[in-house]
């Protein structure tokens, strides 16, 4: 939500908004898979340029979706992620 209000705000196009939020998210996930796997900054590097194409499918098809298309509750994922955040011993601190 905080990101779509900065885009928002920033006067970003929606398809350009899309694009940033759904490659941070992309490339977060590849962080954690280079610090998880053996797999080196390289391949890291490789699997987002790999993906930069689906990533561009995803928001053609999903651009002119609304909340009643995506919308859902996930309270339970939701407390597992604070939970998450107060441990302290984590594999990733955030």
């Amino acid at each position: 939500v905080a990101q779509g209000l900065v885009f928002r705000r920033g006067g970003l196009a929606l398809e350009q908004a899309l694009l940033s939020g759904g490659y941070a998210t992309v490339a977060a996930l590849v962080s954690a898979a280079v610090r998880l796997v053996p797999l080196g900054q390289t391949d890291g590097l490789h699997a987002l340029a790999w993906l930069e194409p689906l990533l561009s499918r995803a928001v053609t098809v999903t651009k002119n979706r609304t909340l009643d298309d995506v919308g859902g509750a996930c309270f339970r994922s939701d407390l597992a992620a604070m939970h998450h955040e107060t441990q302290t011993t984590r594999l990733f601190r955030t």
